[in-house]
């Protein structure tokens, strides 16, 4: 990892290139550097910090952020004394480790590199288009990212809410949204994406410090197009936060408070005062977009982000040039997660060749021994997790409390435990006292525990030496208006982790064999795309298609948004993998039955029609699921009912026909039509899009056709944007509808009638259309079937349900099984690609590799105490135990890589001879006991 470097040229071509770098010097060395802050401490020059927007004071000696790598500090040659004025250099001598050297020179190199992935992030909108909103002028008007530096541990309240002004902490506050987004004023047409449900995540933190704090957010649409996101919303809603649809021309002083001016859809002029107003600026591109596209090539669109095209979402217009994130156009985490893995798989591909050279392996020092006779000493750290924790409970009291317990030989508290200078702390410390079980007492085992595990190996510990203690999840966050009791049962969970930790054994790690071989679930775009990307890293696929032919719903669309033939991609696409050696298509296929586990999957796959149907086993290491999904037809708006009322995607057939009238002199087109609350509970993303595609097709065919759009909220995100516009600009006009007050769509007279309530007019209108056309949702196809075969979780709306949405959003939760496409959940095509060579590259990863870790946090029999009764072999849900001879008797034993440590066996083994590595009777009932202590500690208070 290079940091302070500058991309300065490229040359050569894919496989072959040349970079220059120019690497600024840092004038510390991060190797020496030890993070200890006495530098930043005596340095007497305070400067503006960007990453703060002047929220707070920094020194020119700095790390940018409590989490930042590398957790070493650097000197801002632009506000350093000695740099700018050679004077000073009070931090040399200060420097207990010699880290600092003013010596350091820029340094050019030359990087032999085959591939080039571009991910800068997104720059900041410029403050002048603020200054309607009297941002600059008055201290409580303040932008989401201070904002959400105002809510953190080391901001400059600490956490704590207040105005800038005068300290109090506000009672009335506003989020003004799309500012510097959806604004041709700036030239910023686009939407930004992530602004609304970000405003509705820090309007629910901001709850959770003051329930009583009044919180509007003012928008023109609502969205929160992703995966349950809407949810955030209804959630947001019902604790009180309001949401009115509005355009705030400006924002004034108005005493010590601050006066909104705003108009309605209804055309009122309103105007509401509030103690601070928070403005949801847009992402924009990064500021040196046009140097980064002049050094490598790639073209940008006409707001100065990478142009790329929707069947190849992350290939720049330079081959062998890759973009990820939101250089490629505004998202949010979880998509730009996704990007990064796909990115990754087609730079994969390009180094295919070079695979294996040049790598250098991981060592960690040898493992200390740790025996049940050693002496048990155990280190708990607790941490306040900026102030996720410690806004409630009180870390110090806790971390003291664990110091008094048995066995516990040093505690502590931390920032951030997660932090890589946390990390060296761990290290230090387990050395210094020679800790031989660590407890980590902060937020979530599911996100943080291999962190934390990888860090004991570092220090040559056994990973499995250590608990974590949830008094985020458990504590802090469901007990945010009790600090008292959550600081208690903070105490509980510690003493329970320790006393768990005092019968914490090593347990041994184990690798099993991969067979070199993918197995893809599904044949439309997302299982074709996922096909051709493992292939292309040189390992074989069996892809299963359940129809007689590959193509899924690619072959039900025409056109995209921005005018792509699909019919010509999907022949392309279609004729590379048939044409691919190492992708075998099987159609009319389904899959009957799996077992095994990561690197060792057996299938048996049914293929064929009527008496003609025959099963094949196949070996394979990996699964891709990419089911597809189907449109929803509601039983609504006579639809099925009325040959003039049809889906958008049956209209989207007829516009791409030859018939004369096609394209309708009047059309009535209805949003969420079944969806939001209706039959669907969940925004599908792609209607508006598809909704925006046809009526810009119908004003290219007929442009006197009228059409009226009936919408809740129009979520034309990113730059469909622009078609939003465009529509507005060719006369379509659009209505709001509220869910309680839906359309209705009816026959009188043999005409075909729509009445709705207009909210501009203020009243109800009929009208008789020549065609209605439905925006409906999108369905999940077969999970429920497959989600029971394979064993993996979906969610209420019965999409597959990824291992973490925002750090494993390919991953499922039953190991080397990956997902992508519509089985995740509704998404345009150009994502669904993206996510299919996301969930290839994870496939890749054990394929590469050649083998897989198997967690030790799995069952083990005791064929001592074992009776032979196959109970465990019967409730097993994923086969991982078998009956084995054992001398003259038959004996239960685990498939270690099968085991997902469910810990069912164990629960109903009669004889007890099930014991779970890291949840053994005796570390149970141990906790259960340390549980119990808390009545004596009380009795002895009383």
């Amino acid at each position: 990892m290079l940091t302070n470097a500058d991309f300065l040229a490229l040359d050569g071509e894919p496989g072959k290139f040349q970079a220059k770098i120019n690497m600024r010097p840092r004038y510390i060395d991060a190797d020496a550097c030890t993070a200890c802050g006495l530098c930043t401490q005596y340095c007497p020059r305070h400067q503006s910090d960007e990453y703060n927007e002047g929220l707070a004071q920094t020194r020119p000696i700095h790390i940018d952020y409590a989490q930042a790598v590398p957790a070493t500090y650097y000197i801002d040659p632009a506000s350093c004394l000695h740099l700018q004025h050679d004077t000073c250099q009070i931090c040399v001598p200060v420097c207990q480790s010699h880290a600092i050297n003013f010596k350091q020179q820029p340094e050019e190199r030359i990087l032999q590199v085959g591939a080039v992935i571009l991910s800068p992030g997104f720059g900041k909108i410029d403050s002048s288009v603020l200054e309607k909103f009297s941002y600059g002028k008055h201290p409580d008007v303040v932008t989401a990212f201070e904002y959400e530096r105002m809510t953190t541990a080391s901001g400059p309240f600490m956490g704590e809410i207040k105005c800038f002004s005068d300290g109090r902490h506000p009672k009335s506050m506003a989020f003004i949204q799309c500012v510097g987004s959806r604004d041709i004023g700036c030239n910023n047409g686009y939407c930004s994406s992530v602004c609304c449900m970000y405003a509705i995540k820090e309007a629910l933190v901001t709850k959770e410090h003051d329930p009583d704090v009044d919180i509007t957010i003012y928008y023109m649409d609502i969205r929160t197009q992703g995966k349950d996101f809407d949810a955030a919303r209804e959630r947001a809603e019902s604790i009180g936060i309001k949401f009115v649809r509005a355009r705030v021309a400006g924002v004034t002083p108005w005493d010590k408070n601050l006066k909104l001016t705003y108009s309605t859809l209804d055309g009122q002029h309103k105007f509401e005062s509030h103690d601070m107003v928070i403005l949801s600026v847009g992402l924009e591109s990064p500021k040196d977009a046009a140097g980064i596209s002049k050094i490598t090539g790639a073209e940008l669109n006409k707001y100065d982000f990478c142009a790329t095209e929707t069947f190849n979402p992350l290939q720049t217009s330079r081959e062998g040039v890759i973009v990820a994130g939101a250089f490629q156009g505004p998202k949010d985490i979880p998509e730009s997660v996704t990007q990064s893995s796909g990115a990754a798989a087609l730079a994969a591909a390009v180094l295919k060749s070079q695979r294996g050279k040049g790598v250098v392996k991981k060592t960690y020092p040898d493992e200390q021994s740790v025996t049940a006779e050693d002496e048990v000493r155990i280190g708990v750290f607790v941490c306040h997790c900026g102030i996720n924790i410690s806004s409630v409970v009180d870390v110090a009291d806790v971390a003291e409390y664990a110091g008094g317990m048995e066995n516990v030989t040093y505690h502590t508290e931390s920032l951030y435990s997660c932090s890589q200078d946390a990390q060296e702390v761990l290290k230090q410390k387990i050395k210094e006292h020679k800790l031989n079980r660590v407890v980590i007492a902060a937020c979530s085992p599911r996100t943080h525990e291999p962190l934390f595990q990888e860090t004991l190996k570092d220090a040559g510990l056994n990973r499995n030496l250590f608990e974590m203690v949830n008094i985020r999840d458990h504590c802090s966050w469901v007990h945010a208006n009790e600090p008292e009791a959550a600081t208690a049962k903070s105490r509980d969970l510690v003493r329970m982790g320790v006393a768990k930790a005092r019968q914490i054994q090593p347990l041994a790690e184990q690798t099993v064999p991969v067979t070199p071989r993918a197995l893809i679930v599904g044949g439309g775009v997302a299982g074709m795309t996922a096909a051709l990307t493992v292939a292309d890293q040189g390992f074989p696929v069996v892809l299963l298609e359940k129809g007689s032919q590959i193509g899924g719903n690619l072959q039900n669309l025409n056109y995209t948004l921005a005018g792509d033939q699909v019919a010509k991609h999907l022949k392309g696409l279609v004729d590379r993998v048939k044409k691919a050696k190492d992708i075998a298509v099987v159609t009319n296929a389904e899959l009957i039955q799996t077992a095994g586990f990561v690197g060792n999957f057996s299938s048996v796959i049914e293929s064929g029609t009527g008496k003609k149907k025959t099963e094949q086993t196949v070996d394979h290491g990996v699964i891709v699921v990419a089911t597809g999904g189907h449109e929803h037809r509601p039983d609504k708006y006579m639809l099925g009912k009325s040959k003039k009322v049809m889906t958008q995607q049956d209209f989207e057939k007829q516009l791409s026909g030859k018939a004369t009238n096609r394209a309708p002199g009047s059309i009535v087109m209805i949003q969420c039509a079944g969806s939001r609350g209706d039959d669907l509970n969940y925004c599908s993303k792609v209607c508006c899009n598809h909704a925006l595609k046809n009526i810009l097709k119908v004003k290219e065919i007929n442009p006197d056709s009228q059409i009226i759009v009936l919408y809740r909220d129009m979520r034309a995100y990113g730059m469909a944007e622009d078609s939003y516009l465009e529509a507005r600009q060719k006369g379509v006009v659009f209505i709001p509808y509220e869910v309680d007050n839906k359309p209705e769509v009816f026959e009188k007279s043999r005409k075909l009638q729509v009445k709705f309530f207009d909210t501009i007019m203020q009243e109800e209108v009929i009208l008789a259309p020549d065609l209605v056309a439905l925006s409906v949702g999108i369905v999940p196809e077969g999970t429920d079937k497959l989600s029971k075969l394979l064993k993996l979780p979906v969610t209420a709306n019965d999409f597959f349900l990824e291992a973490h949405v925002k750090l494993k959003p390919i991953e499922m939760a039953v190991e080397g099984v990956y997902i992508c496409g519509l089985a995740h959940g509704p998404k345009p095509i150009d994502e669904t690609i993206v996510q299919a060579q996301a969930a290839a590259a994870k496939a890749a990863i054990p394929l590469v590799r050649g083998f897989a870790k198997v967690d030790p946090i799995i069952s083990n029999v005791v064929q001592d105490l074992c009776i032979g009764c196959g109970l465990c072999v019967s409730l097993c849900p994923y086969g991982a135990l078998e009956m084995k001879k054992v001398g003259k008797k038959r004996k239960a034993e685990t498939i270690a890589a099968a085991c997902k440590a469910c810990g069912i066996c164990a629960a109903h083994c009669p004889t007890f001879a099930i014991n779970m590595g890291g949840f053994t009777n005796e570390q149970l009932i141990s906790q259960i006991e340390a549980f119990g202590d808390r009545k004596k500690e009380v009795e002895e208070v009383a």
